[in-house]
């Protein structure tokens, strides 16, 4: 088998040690390997560099084992050509299992080209994946307090969210910061309502007539003060965000433009993926290493589910929480795009199908360094209305035996979304061969047939 790298070493990481495998050349040219334990502390990492250096050793290659790889990458980034290789590909290739044979084995497939390195962010990005990341858990966390401070107000028999569409809007607040303070009259916490919701005051009334215990009045303070923390906590990481994301300013105005993508959804697909999209090859790549292109599961003539369950879990939900706030635009081009599937394949799907279109599209205009263009709410109907009439046009002259192919972007339409029919007499049986002939003939026939081996269409 063909050598590519003559001096490797592969990493077999745990918690505590390095397994270190070094392979080089010997005195009579033959692979020599060493191999050699050390501790992940930090004297002893640079020991392990130190080694490696020493052997000349110009690649190395460890499995993404948990977050134990990090401090490794981090101490040997710069010295030496690193790949961090995704632990279910070594995984499908045979051998294991001691620390030491994998550490060997890692090591021989590296030395032949056998592996694929993940894609490792800039330290600045995963500086950034680190703020965003944490943001976002401290969010999950104040909606979890929010919905405790509902329980206890539904064990006061308060109904307050029965009336107020945001029980932590400024008028609920001031309610609750009263309710803590020992207010029980309905009619003096009714008039702390602000806005619309003034125009409720019988109802609130109502509805703020209940049983507040000494305990109630105890965990609301206790909740509502552990919210004004995380709400302070979010503050600060939303301004060290936006102090380094300064240099992605172009990317993040590019995603930022597309409906249903806010600052903060931005925020969080450029810390994921950078704005540099060169790592990935196209934009089918992207969508596979992000989690947003289900599978097609079919053997036997079977369907199975096609469900991803790889990808990046924090990408795939900002992209998705984007798809639901894109059906929410009216009369956009995503919005439409969501009803039609949700109409016949469900919501989640069409969330995710949506999802996997604003990505596409972002990798488009990072990559082509353009401006978002809608389409318009009513461009599938345009479409279907426009491919109607040049598949009767067509057709027609097919039958009479006077087709063209002057109109390229017609016939294009016509190969591409398979809408040809029966009609002025043509046998069903001819349709199929119709269909081949209009697409042999077309200036784009190349290019659709490319089209169709990648998605997997034939005629």
């Amino acid at each position: 088998m063909q050598v590519v790298y003559e001096r490797c070493c592969g990493i077999d990481v745990h918690k505590r040690t390095v397994v270190a495998c070094a392979i080089v050349p010997g005195a009579d040219g033959q692979a020599v390997k060493e191999t050699r334990t050390f501790d992940t502390l930090t004297a002893h990492l640079e020991a392990l560099a130190g080694w490696l250096q020493g052997l000349e050793v110009t690649h190395v290659a460890m499995e993404s084992t948990g977050v134990y790889w990090k401090p490794v990458y981090n101490l040997l980034d710069g010295r030496f050509a690193i790949l961090v290789v995704n632990a279910e590909h070594i995984k499908a290739l045979a051998g294991r299992k001691t620390d030491v044979q994998d550490a060997e084995r890692i090591a021989d497939l590296l030395r032949h080209g056998l592996l694929k390195g993940s894609f490792i962010p800039s330290a600045e990005l995963r500086a950034l994946r680190d703020l965003t990341r944490y943001r976002t858990r401290l969010g999950d966390e104040r909606v979890s307090e929010i919905n405790r401070v509902q329980k206890v107000l539904e064990d006061a028999n308060i109904k307050l969210a029965s009336v107020a569409t945001d029980v932590m809007g400024v008028s609920g607040r001031a309610m609750l910061d009263q309710i803590v303070q020992g207010q029980a009259d309905p009619a003096v916490l009714a008039e702390l309502a602000r806005g619309r919701l003034r125009e409720k005051q019988d109802l609130l009334q109502q509805a703020l007539s209940g049983r507040v215990q000494a305990h109630h009045r105890f965990m609301l303070a206790q909740h509502l003060s552990h919210i004004d923390f995380l709400e302070e906590a979010i503050a600060r990481l939303d301004q060290e965000i936006a102090e380094q994301m300064r240099p992605f300013a172009a990317a993040l105005e590019a995603w930022d433009s597309l409906p249903g993508i806010n600052q903060r959804i931005a925020e969080i697909v450029v810390a994921e993926i950078g704005a540099d999209l060169a790592p990935f090859e196209d934009a089918a790549h992207l969508a596979s290493w992000t989690g947003m292109c289900p599978g097609n599961n079919e053997s036997a003539g079977k369907r199975y589910s096609g469900k991803t369950r790889k990808g990046s879990p924090w990408l795939r939900r900002a992209l998705v929480e984007a798809a639901h706030g894109a059906a929410r635009t009216k009369n956009k081009y995503f919005q439409a795009l969501y009803r039609r599937l949700a109409a016949r394949r469900g919501k989640q799907r069409a969330a995710m199908a949506v999802g996997h279109s604003l990505l596409v599209t972002g990798y488009y205009l990072i990559t082509r360094q353009t401006k978002y263009e809608d389409l318009g709410g009513n461009y599938f109907d345009e479409l279907w209305e426009y491919a109607s009439v040049v598949e009767r046009k067509v057709l027609s002259q097919v039958a009479a035996g006077t087709l063209e192919t002057s109109n390229e972007h017609a016939l294009a339409i016509l190969c591409r979304r398979e809408l040809l029919e029966v009609v002025n007499g043509v046998p069903r049986f001819q349709v199929p061969l119709i269909a081949r002939w209009v697409r042999e003939r077309s200036p784009f026939s190349a290019e659709l047939r490319d089209e169709d081996t990648r998605s997997g269409k034939t005629l």
